[in-house]
């Protein structure tokens, strides 16, 4: 499973931007399109769901991760 840091940098490739940070919990968006996701910038792999569930609120699927 990919690193917190992994999903941020596809997800700023992928035009996302930073909008805010409370904590540990960054908060992105998309600009045009208005998807929303947190990513919890913690240490080690992030569990398989939460990575799911991240993708699907900024509108990709794992599939669409893998192929980058």
């Amino acid at each position: 499973m990919p690193t917190a840091k992994d999903v941020v940098r596809f997800l700023r490739r992928k035009g996302f931007v930073e909008r805010r940070q409370r904590g540990s919990h960054l908060v992105l968006q998309h600009p045009v399109t208005g998807y929303r996701t947190v990513v919890p910038m913690h240490a080690g792999d992030l569990p398989t769901g939460l990575f799911r569930r991240m993708l699907q609120d900024a509108g990709f699927s794992v599939e669409d991760y893998r192929r980058r």
